[in-house]
């Protein structure tokens, strides 16, 4: 499968009073990978689907909070 997580690098000027971090990181969603609804996906529990927000296991994506607040995302 692909990885959800993207990592790009911004520029940095020379003159940048406050440059940003060297490494920034961005989610893309699971519906880029999937051209067409497969027939026979494979489908969640309705309580665990309810939990995690998606029917199928191919379209979840987690959030990592934790993440966001160490500066992992954007």
């Amino acid at each position: 499968m692909y990885s959800q997580t993207r990592v790009y690098f911004p520029f940095v000027g020379p003159f940048d009073p406050c440059p940003p971090k060297r490494v920034k990181t961005y989610q893309v969603p699971p519906e880029l990978f999937i051209t067409f609804q497969p027939e026979n996906l494979p489908q969640y529990s309705p309580s665990e689907a309810l939990r995690l927000g998606t029917l199928w296991p191919a379209l979840f994506s987690p959030y990592n909070p934790e993440a966001d607040r160490a500066g992992g995302l954007g």
